[in-house]
């Protein structure tokens, strides 16, 4: 979906910035970054799930700064494709809410070292985006 669509379906809309909004959804992102280091890694499904959402809820801050209320996962992937102009970033997004999707909707297994590199990803994606933030 792009971000014409986006907007057209009224999946994304223009805002004015709520600035205790972006913070208290920054705060949660970081409570569920918490959240996901204190369990085993023997839990690696809930882990990329959790560490998803904390970078999904960090997104919603950096659109919400940046004037845009999202209301779909796919319209955070052209958000960062055609507002932010970060394609690569986009495209890891997209490819870490399929799996999300997989793992939430489909019981898709995950094994241990594979979920280690995805957090890994996932983590690098969470900086990348936490920085945006600090200077927006």
């Amino acid at each position: 979906m792009d971000w014409k669509n986006c907007i057209g379906k009224l999946l994304s809309k223009k805002i004015q910035p709520d600035i205790n909004l972006i913070k208290s959804l920054i705060k949660s992102a970081e409570k569920k970054i918490e959240a996901e280091k204190s369990l085993p890694d023997s839990l690696s499904e809930p882990k990329i799930s959790l560490i998803y959402d904390a970078l999904r809820t960090l997104l919603e801050a950096l659109a919400l700064s940046n004037g845009f209320k999202i209301y779909n996962h796919e319209c955070y992937t052209a958000f960062l494709k055609e507002i932010l102009k970060e394609s690569s970033l986009g495209d890891n997004f997209d490819k870490y809410r399929k799996l999300r999707n997989a793992i939430n909707y489909y019981g898709k297994e995950i094994s241990k070292k594979e979920a280690k590199e995805i957090i890994k990803d996932i983590i690098q994606m969470i900086k990348i985006i936490q920085s945006k933030l600090r200077s927006a």
